[in-house]
């Protein structure tokens, strides 16, 4: 009977592998699972190019109703003289901030030289698109005035600016030379603020005044908003009550904050600045209500604060690459897609993570220095990041060439950022779309990019410039992904 048999090894089965097939769980959930939007980020991250370049050329109304340029506008026409005045202009002008309203129906700006601009995002979009056939020539020729909503030209200079939350008609903008946080109805065409907030006055032990200007703006909710000042405090007011702060809280040092955030539930506070500490607070007290009520209990230290450059310090094969010491904080932004990643971008154009649940960095993006390739790092202007709305991918204006990095930053050892990355394991991920490297890129743009902000729905990065322009990067179609 044996002899009939099939010896095993001459009939040998092949073991094939069953993979899961993704689209079939996105039919049935109805929704794209996050691990399957992070394998088509690599797709994502090519689709960008620069499609339109707005310069600041708007005007204001004179004497007579004579159209007159805008102090940003005047800066722009000097600052292509020469080189010399060129980079004087750079230094006193800049787009320092931008924001979406919640739909992305509008875009705010802010510049160095104090023009408060509101733009109709759509009008915007358009106009990029018909813009091609100006690269190469006078763009300026090509600028149109109608798709702004509101240019104020206030004449100081403005470094911060927000929505209000609660109510889209009111944005709110602060400068690091005032104590003053000014809120605007874009409803109203006019130049002044219909409410203005100011700090309490502070002097030190000799008597003299302390400098409290003002670097960044939360709301908490449609009465209540938080600024951060160049003494190291966070004022909270609540406008219900007084134009002045109703709470302060204080850090262990004076030196400037330069960014704020609060957490999704809008009780913790977040500030980091100028000696490279990220600080949290809360916003509750840890106390009776009547701890924001009485004057005496008023100043609330920080919960915890983290020495990111101590952080920095743990990851062994960092260490061992790099000379770290303490930078200072330009930003923090919390991930929209996963609320306990805390971006944070440092003055050398380090940009990483901090998870702040378990109290340590997990990303970390370190471009080249700037001497390496020739070029300077721009120390005069705080760079402001932002995040796409929905694959944790973070968008940074470099700091010595012009263009924006695309950082992923996936919370997960897949991605490149991650201190634990591997590349050779992330290849045998059975995705197919996952063969692709993963990897961060970089756009060139036609100037360098001060602030960042992205659509909440589609995707669209808007790029404040050095020279206050706005760029438009949009997704395109690519020819490989055909």
């Amino acid at each position: 009977m044996e002899k009939y048999l099939v010896p095993a090894e001459e009939n040998p089965r092949r073991t094939t592998r069953l993979y899961q097939w993704k689209r079939s769980l996105i039919e049935l959930n109805g929704r794209l699972e996050s691990k399957y939007r992070h394998d088509l980020s690599a797709l994502l991250l090519q689709s960008y190019s620069q499609i339109g370049a707005f310069p600041h050329l708007y005007h204001t109304i004179g004497g007579g109703n004579a159209a007159i340029p805008c102090q940003t506008n005047q800066l722009n026409s000097r600052g292509l003289a020469s080189d010399s005045t060129r980079q004087f202009a750079i230094n006193k002008q800049g787009v320092s901030a931008l924001e979406f309203d919640n739909k992305g129906i509008y875009l705010v700006s802010v510049t160095k030289s104090g023009c408060l601009t509101v733009h109709d995002f759509e009008s915007l979009y358009c106009q990029a698109n018909d813009s091609f056939p100006c690269f190469g020539k006078d763009e300026r020729k090509c600028e149109d005035e109608s798709k702004h909503v509101l240019h104020n030209s206030l004449g100081r200079q403005l470094d911060s600016v927000r929505w209000n939350l609660a109510n889209q008609d009111e944005v709110a903008c602060t400068s690091m030379k005032t104590n003053e946080v000014q809120i605007f109805d874009i409803g109203y065409i006019s130049s002044e603020p219909v409410e203005v907030l100011k700090t309490r006055r502070a002097v030190t032990v000799h008597g003299s005044d302390i400098h409290k200007g003002l670097t960044d703006i939360a709301f908490t909710s449609e009465s209540r908003l938080i600024a951060s000042d160049t003494n190291g405090g966070v004022n909270v007011w609540d406008r219900r009550m007084s134009a002045l702060p109703c709470l302060e809280l204080t850090s262990n040092s004076r030196s400037t904050l330069n960014s704020i955030k609060l957490n999704v539930e809008n009780q913790m506070v977040f500030g980091a600045g100028r000696h490279g500490i990220v600080y949290m607070w809360d916003l509750r007290g840890g106390r009776a209500p009547s701890a924001f009520q009485i004057h005496k209990e008023m100043c609330h230290p920080p919960v915890t604060s983290w020495k990111l450059s101590s952080m920095l310090e743990r990851i062994g094969s960092l260490k061992a690459q790099s000379d770290i010491v303490s930078k200072e904080v330009h930003s923090i932004d919390f991930d929209p897609s996963c609320p306990y990643q805390l971006a944070f971008h440092l003055d050398d154009g380090w940009s990483g993570i901090l998870d702040i649940y378990n109290f340590q960095v997990t990303h970390v993006h370190c471009p080249p220095p700037a001497w390496l390739n020739g070029s300077f790092t721009d120390l005069l202007s705080l760079r402001k990041p932002s995040w796409l709305a929905t694959h944790s991918i973070y968008v940074v204006g470099s700091s010595t060439d012009n263009g924006i990095h695309l950082l992923d930053f996936y919370p997960d050892p897949s991605s490149p950022c991650h201190v634990d990355y591997s590349p050779i394991e992330d290849a045998e991920r059975p995705s197919r779309v996952n063969r692709r490297n993963k990897q961060n890129r970089f756009i060139p743009l036609s100037e360098g990019v001060t602030a960042c902000a992205a659509h909440p729905l589609n995707g669209t990065i808007i790029a404040g410039t050095q020279l206050s322009s706005l760029l438009v990067v949009s997704q395109q179609k690519h020819s490989e992904f055909d």
